[in-house]
């Protein structure tokens, strides 16, 4: 059986180039003294204790989450709660999160949101923060994955509506003044998969081309919006394009795309017009 790596083995381990992402070296010491629930400054003791074996880093090097294996993620200011049942959030999708919240500021009351396919309640947890007189909902179509959001809600004293079902299922004769969603969008088979295996392959891939679930979601989402609602979508780097013209012919208006921390295309959307 082979033995876990000792601290410095693993550190070496850690910064060896590779094809997929690598802990940085602050990275693993707040990995390590985290697991030995120790003062995340103390890098003295790491060095006095650098034979010790470590199969929490390992299991990083291996490409586990960070946030999987801590147990929690932080997000637009909150500390989210993460395990295996849903996916970590990434820094990318607050630019979805800013978007709404910019559009809420310009609707008239009572506003009514929706973050469909919520996972860890992400992005509805963090447009209730922000803006607490806002009726959020949230829906999945994951038991597991709803409690983990419902624990996040309620650890944070954050009011959500959650419910159970499958995309739009979910809150059927609902109309909402926004829908916002981050769906799987990974087409079936593609290289970057292995990389993310640690994370549940349902909220990740979306038939052959990854657009399955997102043409879903804007064919349907016009039946849940008030006249002059806002669908915003996440979607992958090279999709936006794809997505706007979805939006379009579905009949939507004002259809743009939101970069991201990288100044890639990230997020789509629309205004379901006024009058059809």
């Amino acid at each position: 059986m082979t033995q876990p790596p000792t601290l410095a083995e693993a550190l070496r381990q850690a910064q060896t180039p590779g094809d997929d992402p690598r802990p940085t070296r602050l990275d693993a010491q707040r990995l390590l003294l985290h697991a030995l629930a120790r003062d995340p400054n103390d890098r003295a003791w790491l060095l006095a204790h650098d034979t010790d074996p470590l199969p929490l880093l390992a299991r990083h090097a291996a490409g586990e989450p960070m946030g999987y294996l801590i147990g929690e993620q932080a997000f637009f200011g909150l500390n989210l709660r993460v395990d295996p049942r849903v996916l970590v959030p990434r820094p990318d999708t607050e630019t979805l999160v800013q978007w709404a919240l910019d559009l809420l500021d310009g609707l008239p009351p009572p506003y009514e949101f929706l973050d469909l396919g919520t996972g860890s309640g992400a992005i509805a947890l963090a447009v209730k923060s922000q803006r607490p007189g806002v009726a959020v909902h949230a829906s999945d179509a994951s038991e597991s994955a709803l409690a983990v959001a419902r624990g996040n809600a309620e650890r944070l004293g954050l009011a959500v509506a959650f419910q159970h079902g499958d995309w739009l299922d979910a809150v059927r004769g609902l109309r909402f003044h926004l829908i916002a969603s981050n769906p799987p969008y990974i087409a079936e088979g593609d290289t970057h998969l292995p990389a993310l295996r640690h994370e549940p392959p349902s909220a990740l891939t979306a038939g052959p081309d990854g657009l399955a679930d997102l043409r879903h979601l804007v064919n349907h989402a016009p039946d849940n919006l008030h006249p002059g609602g806002w669908l915003l979508l996440e979607h992958g780097h090279d999709q936006a394009g794809l997505v706007r013209a979805l939006l379009q012919a579905r009949g939507f208006e004002g259809v743009e795309s939101r970069n991201d921390l990288s100044n890639t295309g990230r997020c789509s959307g629309g205004r379901w017009p006024l009058q059809r």
